[in-house]
């Protein structure tokens, strides 16, 4: 199917920032609706940036096509489905109390043509939702998918704001999660408070890894925490430093002393 194809069309849809490749006949403008083939059904998304002529090395898996431009009638449809979801939710969540089953659920949501609803869950276990599903299908007469995710793509979708005061970023722009590690904090120089270091998901904050290599990139000719060094005449413990500003803080049992990488090392280039 992908020779057929003569553009690659970048497609967002509402629930997230990533943008889809799709293959089409045809091109579209940025800001074009457009109907979709995904895996999930056909869905409403919009071009969010210019076409260009088909190539297979930029697109990742199999590529689904754009099936036409949205109507009027999609619009509409779409409106109606989040409405229609909405009743699906609360369904459901009776369901799923009624058989006490340990799941939260997240998010409800239509394919545009109404012939499946996907149920969006958070969970520690493993849930057993065949009755589920048989109670789902007898009310809501269509097919039913149910997505557990884990609790960085809940807050993801929930949103909040940050320590920073800003809208989280996982909400705001990233689309995928990189893996984030203690050693990171420890790089730069952080307390190891677990609770001031993670974020609204109960996990390391993703703002750890945006300055990790610059970080990396600064020490990299610096001597690690609690090395010794000499200082006018003095051997002293490197206590802290801070990278930024390039200064240090030295100790010893008689003297604590705060001074600048250049008087630390003169001959090295800071």
């Amino acid at each position: 199917m992908s020779q057929e194809f003569k553009y690659i069309i970048y497609v967002q849809f509402e629930e997230s920032k990533k943008a889809y490749t799709f293959g089409a006949s045809t091109t579209y403008k940025i800001g074009d609706y457009v109907v979709v083939e995904t895996v999930r059904g056909k869905e409403l998304g919009k071009v969010c940036a210019p076409y260009i002529d088909f190539d297979e090395t930029k697109v990742k898996g199999e590529c689904k096509p754009v099936v036409r431009l949205a109507t009027k009638y999609d619009l509409i449809q779409k409106e109606e489905n989040v409405e229609k979801a909405k009743k699906a939710m609360e369904i459901c969540q009776k369901c799923v109390d009624n058989l006490s089953l340990d799941m939260h659920l997240i998010s409800s949501e239509y394919t545009l043509d109404c012939t499946k609803v996907i149920f969006t869950y958070v969970s520690d276990d493993r849930v057993d939702f065949r009755q589920l599903l048989k109670d789902l299908a007898g009310q809501l007469h269509c097919r039913i998918e149910l997505r557990q995710v884990g609790p960085r793509n809940k807050a993801k979708m929930v949103g909040g704001l940050g320590n920073c005061g800003m809208e989280t970023c996982c909400s705001r722009f990233l689309c995928d999660f990189d893996s984030i590690s203690i050693n990171m904090a420890k790089n730069q120089l952080l307390a190891l408070n677990i609770q001031k270091l993670s974020g609204q998901c109960g996990k390391l904050m993703c703002c750890l890894r945006y300055e990790n290599d610059l970080y990396t990139e600064m020490r990299k000719d610096l001597p690690k925490l609690n090395s010794f060094v000499t200082f006018e005449g003095n051997k002293y413990r490197i206590t802290s430093m801070n990278v930024l500003q390039k200064t240090a803080k030295l100790e010893n049992k008689e003297d604590v002393k705060f001074v600048t990488f250049k008087e630390l090392w003169p001959d090295k280039d800071f």
